[in-house]
């Protein structure tokens, strides 16, 4: 029979934070199994009951008791030399892939592809292609943005957000907005469909028959779009399509618009219009700000669910297809709710800015040599 051991001494700290380790998600399991003996160990058990309890070996639990006793908590995390295939390209050799991806340019192109960078450096298209994934670096992806300039953007940021997370009550709040000159483009051979295997195809050319433009308001409780086309967008549409609005949602109830700052609605007829029907108050987001106007996010989806894989061979065509789309989003309605705060939309912006500090030397010395061209 072995000797007892006696239990393993661990402060009360150490079994709280061995407790937090076993029990967290994201712990490996190894090493919330060692964390596991540790505490069966400190309770006074011996080896061969710890191994029998966990499912493991006796040499195991002497072996995290014994490192345990000697390093503490960090000696747990400790990880052996792996017995496989050693990396081929050491940690300098990483990082200066990962700088040249980042702070260089190849000659006369914009971005790094895995085949040229790995020219560049003298490995192969894998290994950047393996880095790149590994540190979540994308070259050939880019994203558009802009920093509004508007000398209100915070005033008129708190007035829009606050509305969209404190509705006020017995009150509507309504987002308007204008897709101007959407195209009726009819394809000029029919396109194959869709089968397995094969995704369904259209042509690459096509042929123009006008453009409409589609006011919609996009109500905040249910998600309920309200529609009309119109040849032009003048303050002449708008003034009607304010009409439409007093006319769906009648009685005495408050609408509240957000809008932007597009010209057509600040014409004097609209404020004239506005001034004998009290019951509409607006809202504009700041300038260059559309991303806080919802209904924008509704016209993608009437781009990518009905026009964009449309052939329309008329302008009274498209307008038909945009109604049924409407008519059919407004049976099953899906409003989109704003979570972002006006104090973590200020961070993030304050986060770009200081970047964008950093870089501004470099981009006003570019200005200026355009200018001198």
């Amino acid at each position: 029979m072995p000797a007892p051991v006696p239990p393993l001494s661990v402060s009360d700290s150490d079994k709280q934070q061995l407790q937090q380790w076993a029990s967290a998600y994201g712990t490996p399991q190894q090493i919330a199994l060692r964390c596991r003996i540790v505490l069966a160990a400190a309770q006074g058990q011996s080896d061969n009951s710890i191994a029998h309890q966990l499912e493991s070996t006796r040499p195991t639990v002497r072996l995290w008791r014994a490192r345990f006793a000697q390093k503490g908590l960090q000696g747990l995390w400790e990880v052996a030399p792996g017995r496989g295939r050693k990396a081929t390209f050491g940690a300098e050799k990483i990082q200066q892939i990962i700088d040249t991806t980042l702070r260089s340019k190849p000659r006369g192109q914009s971005q790094w592809s895995c085949r040229s960078l790995a020219h560049q450096l003298g490995v192969s298209k894998s290994t950047v292609s393996n880095i790149w994934r590994s540190h979540q670096l994308k070259p050939h992806r880019v994203k558009t943005f802009k920093l509004s300039r508007d000398p209100q953007f915070l005033e008129k940021l708190t007035d829009v957000v606050g509305l969209y997370l404190n509705p006020p009550e017995q009150a509507m709040v309504l987002w308007v907005d204008e897709n101007s000159q959407i195209p009726a483009l009819d394809r000029t051979q029919p396109g194959l469909p869709m089968k397995k295997g094969r995704c369904g195809t259209l042509t690459h050319d096509y042929k123009r028959h006008g453009t409409t433009t589609l006011f919609a308001a996009l109500e905040l409780a249910q998600g309920k779009v309200v529609g009309d086309c119109y040849q032009r967008h003048r303050h002449q549409e708008f003034l009607k399509f304010l009409r439409r609005l007093d006319a769906e949602f009648p009685g005495p109830v408050a609408l509240h618009l957000v809008m932007d700052n597009y010209g057509t609605h600040s014409q004097p007829e609209v404020r004239e219009w506005l001034k004998k029907h009290s019951r509409f108050r607006l809202h504009f987001v700041p300038t260059s700000s559309s991303w806080l106007n919802l209904v924008e996010r509704w016209f993608r989806e009437l781009s990518v669910q009905c026009i964009r894989r449309g052939a329309f061979f008329s302008v009274a065509d498209l307008q038909h297809a945009i109604h049924d789309f409407l008519n059919a989003w407004n049976e099953h309605p899906k409003p989109f709710v704003w979570t972002a705060t006006v104090d973590s939309i200020i961070e993030k912006l304050s986060r770009c800015r200081q970047t964008l500090e950093k870089i501004q030397p470099g981009c006003t010395r570019a200005r200026s040599r355009k200018k001198k061209q």
